[in-house]
């Protein structure tokens, strides 16, 4: 049974399996000490035009985004949308650290800078908690991406009313490789004060590279990772990842890919007037199924039911991966026609 339930299930992409294979003997530092660590930094400088960013490599998205949000006083607190991973996805994990996360609506999985300020004004005084981190995804849970102007205007809200930008980049690959995108790392470090770039979703076995650009957030970082229990003796195997996935741009193309087998996808079920919940660029779709028809499917394929549409339809998630093949696409559009007519 084929998994489209998310870009996890597989392993990791041949070029990092290579690299983790040829360097497996050669002994090095640890906690991130290492020479891997350091020339894994020096790829993502060089990719985000900048020389004055601390990067730390973490095991996982839950760890980066708890990491960031807890650098805050413990009565500050993190503005996200309702669809937002710190909100939904985690087990209230950022929330056991003490800091407060403050929903708003948003749009199709983006926040809205006149939410950002209206939580502003209805936090005034010190009888509630203070707003002051903005948590962003990007690509967002409904496979949704951000423009550089709404990034823009993002970041001018948070200088404004002196907020931290934070963007959650689990899916970060997918959203600069998607159609009509017109954002870059270079660009997106311009504007933002912390953000991660995601492996464990684009190839990697697993962690993530944090990247700080503020100033306000870079000391003692070190610290919260190991009373945090976010500091691997072996970091150096997440840097060798790095290392591999920034080289001949494996991770754009594993991002590509990722993107490419889902839009297809997508068009195989428009072709047999299966309508989209929402229209998503990046390597996540949402078709509205017929809960007869979805209970087949169930039985061929691994997927992610989103939540009901109506009495006879569900919202489903599909999501491809790196791994993702054309030959899979082509054999569920021949099972979809097949079990339409069963």
């Amino acid at each position: 049974m084929y998994s489209f339930e998310n870009d996890y299930s597989e392993g990791a992409c041949k070029q990092v399996l290579d690299y983790l294979i040829e360097h497996n003997d050669i002994q090095s530092s640890g906690y991130g000490l290492d020479e891997y660590c350091n020339q894994a930094s020096l790829l993502i400088k060089k990719e985000i035009a900048r020389d004055d960013v601390d990067i730390h490599f973490i095991t996982g998205g839950t760890p980066c985004n708890v990491l960031a949000i807890n650098l805050l006083k413990p009565y500050e607190a993190v503005i996200c949308v309702e669809s937002g991973h710190i909100n939904v996805h985690e087990t209230g994990a950022v929330e056991a650290t003490g800091h407060k996360i403050i929903p708003t609506k948003g749009k199709d999985g983006k926040i809205l800078i006149e939410e950002i300020e209206k939580v502003i004004l209805s936090h005034q005084d010190e009888h509630m908690v203070k707003p002051r981190m903005v948590f962003i995804s990007n690509a967002t849970e409904y496979g949704t991406i951000y423009t550089k102007q709404e990034l823009i205007d993002i970041a001018d809200v948070c200088k404004k009313y002196n907020l931290y930008l934070y963007l959650d980049g689990a899916r970060i690959g997918n959203a600069l490789m998607a159609k009509n995108n017109d954002l870059d790392l270079k660009t997106i470090a311009q504007y933002v004060d912390i953000f991660y770039i995601g492996g464990t979703k684009n190839g990697a076995l697993l962690g993530e590279a944090m990247v700080i650009i503020s100033n306000d957030l870079k000391e003692n970082f070190r610290y919260y990772m190991k009373r945090n229990c976010a500091m691997l003796a072996k970091s150096k195997i997440i840097g060798q990842q790095f290392i591999s996935l920034f080289t001949d741009s494996i991770y754009y193309k594993n991002a590509a890919n990722a993107n490419q087998m889902a839009q297809a996808l997508k068009d195989i079920f428009l072709q047999n007037n299966i309508e989209m919940y929402i229209d998503s660029p990046t390597n996540q779709i949402f078709p509205i199924i017929e809960n007869e028809l979805l209970k087949k499917i169930k039985q061929e394929y691994q997927i992610l039911e989103w939540g009901p549409y109506d009495d006879q339809h569900t919202i489903v998630r599909f999501v491809c991966s790196w791994a993702t093949k054309e030959d899979i696409i082509d054999k569920f559009k021949n099972d979809l026609i097949l079990l339409k007519q069963a």
